[in-house]
């Protein structure tokens, strides 16, 4: 059985929104509505929707709020918490299946030793020169977003170092033979780790990478007084890792990409 309640699993996982202050947002009790920065490379994203009348209605508000900024996508995520026939709404708009992930929680009461190869180093992205090589993996990982320039780099790395030396939270780096390998981040909020941007390298996989970064995280997050870990892992890649790491799966949440050239 497990030491963590669904309840508090599926209310620290809805709580969990984030995007970056260069970032336009439409923020209202009923949703959540972003529009990326260039440099992240993404469609605007609908995080959050729970609207109290018609939903037909309300997504055709967020669509047209879309299409007025220019966009001609829309990523809508169905939440732990989304409203009743929300994802055949998004399919009976052309909505296609884009990434399913599963939200993974973990006591952090006893973590168990995750056997990290030797011979890997774990650096955490305090300078610009780890900003920029845990961007490296990212892209190569997940085939998006950019790699930043010296200003952007400079400026991650003094917001990432405070958050590390104050306790709440950062990103680390590994490296497998010298190479960046695998990156990571975290977040504390509310007794929470919540863990981010897990990826490996495609090159380097199999060296104990993401193995490396996940322990990093959770020590520094028991470290600091946090009682559970939270993830959203992708089911094809870091799922089965993070089950033999002893998280457990409380549900599912998915993403939807729709063209919107004929939506109304």
């Amino acid at each position: 059985m497990s030491a963590l309640d669904s309840s508090a699993v599926v209310a620290a996982s809805n709580a969990w929104v984030w995007y970056p202050d260069d970032a336009t947002v439409v923020d209202t009790d009923d949703r959540l509505l972003v529009r990326w920065p260039d440099h992240v490379g993404l469609p605007p994203t609908l995080n959050r929707f729970a609207p109290a009348g018609d939903l037909e209605e309300a997504f055709g508000e967020v669509v047209a709020q879309v299409r007025a900024w220019g966009d001609r996508e829309l990523v809508a995520w169905v939440r732990l918490d989304c409203p009743a026939g929300l994802e055949d709404l998004l399919r009976a708009r052309g909505g296609r299946p884009e990434e399913t992930v599963d939200v993974f929680a973990q006591s952090l009461a006893g973590v168990r030793d995750l056997h990290v190869p030797a011979g890997i180093e774990v650096r955490w992205r305090n300078d610009p020169e780890t900003i920029r090589d845990g961007a490296v993996v990212s892209v190569a990982a997940f085939g998006e977003g950019t790699v930043p320039d010296d200003e952007r780099a400079r400026k991650w790395a003094a917001e990432y170092a405070a958050d590390h030396a104050v306790g709440r939270g950062g990103s680390v780096v590994v490296y497998v033979d010298g190479r960046p390998a695998g990156t990571g981040g975290l977040t504390l909020a509310d007794g929470v780790a919540r863990l981010w941007g897990g990826a490996t390298h495609p090159d380097l996989r199999g060296h104990g990478a993401y193995r490396a970064v996940l322990a990093a995280r959770l020590a520094y997050a028991a470290d600091h007084g946090a009682t559970m870990a939270l993830v959203k892992g992708r089911v094809e890649t870091s799922g089965p890792i993070l089950r033999r790491a002893g998280f457990e799966a409380f549900g599912q949440e998915r993403s939807y990409r729709l063209p919107l050239l004929s939506q109304n």
